[in-house]
């Protein structure tokens, strides 16, 4: 009688474990050079939901993907890109901004979607523009440049870290503890030393961020990693990476904007 308690305890808690969990929503980019199935994120709700109230009110419809850059990304939902004529400067919007939700875990693989801004002279919070959106292609990078470029991020950071802590000072304390054979007394501070090196390295939001995942989608899928931790990225594609090809490879004018419109409109997914 007891176990079977128990069991419907442990039952009930997953059911109810399930059905707390929030599901992700889907929208449908379509475009006239195909469309993209995109999930958006729940631990940036700020974006998500302000993309889903945009979506259903129809300011994404009509709107063009008018910043095309091969290698790198596709921008648009700019109110100002509707009907805009040829050769026509657009992409300035409202003004408007939204507070950043930018996390470590979401990064600019390809076919992240993210939320552009103005530059940090102008930006200090990093606050996304409300309305406007891009979606990164980027390029495929090796296992040889990836750990090349952890080693010129981090390589420094460490060493300043160390330097922090392992100071002469300390270092001629612990020589004099060895000299001495006080094992007891060395171990101490050299270990109090290890910790603290080790709570700031692990604390520091300057280093590159590089999980196995990580190095494995931009090594497999490619991506824009400089752009890591400066832009809020708050979903991603799903469905129809290849569409996201297609665009970045149509001939632009001096703007980057493509000679051939592509035309946004977006459906939020049940």
């Amino acid at each position: 009688m007891v176990k079977k308690f128990f069991i419907c305890i442990f039952l009930l808690g997953l059911f109810f474990q399930g059905y707390t969990q929030e599901k992700e929503v889907k929208a449908v980019i379509e475009t006239n050079f195909g469309n993209m199935v995109v999930k958006l994120y729940n631990d940036t709700p700020k974006h998500r939901d302000n993309f889903i109230r945009l979506a259903r009110a129809g300011h994404y419809d009509g709107t063009l993907f008018y910043r095309v850059i091969q290698d790198f990304v596709i921008q648009g939902g700019s109110s100002d890109s509707r009907g805009a004529m040829a050769g026509r400067a657009i992409g300035y919007g409202e003004s408007i901004v939204i507070d950043a939700e930018i996390k470590q875990e979401h990064y600019h693989k390809k076919g992240a979607l993210a939320a552009p801004r103005q530059p940090d002279r102008e930006n200090f919070f990093k606050e996304s523009d409300i309305s406007q959106f891009y979606i990164v292609q980027g390029r495929k990078y090796t296992s040889v440049e990836l750990e090349n470029l952890e080693k010129r991020i981090n390589g420094p950071i460490r060493k300043a870290i160390q330097r922090k802590y392992y100071t002469p000072e300390k270092k001629a304390i612990l020589d004099t503890l060895r000299s001495q054979k006080k094992v007891k007394e060395f171990r101490e501070i050299a270990n109090k030393i290890k910790e603290d090196i080790a709570f700031d390295w692990n604390a520091n939001t300057d280093k590159l961020y590089m999980t196995d995942e990580k190095r494995e989608d931009y090594i497999r899928l490619g991506g824009s990693h400089h752009l890591d931790k400066e832009y809020t990225v708050f979903g991603e594609v799903i469905e129809g990476l290849e569409v996201i090809d297609k665009i970045a490879a149509l001939p632009t004018d001096k703007n980057d904007r493509p000679l051939a419109d592509v035309k946004i409109k977006v459906k939020i997914l049940k």
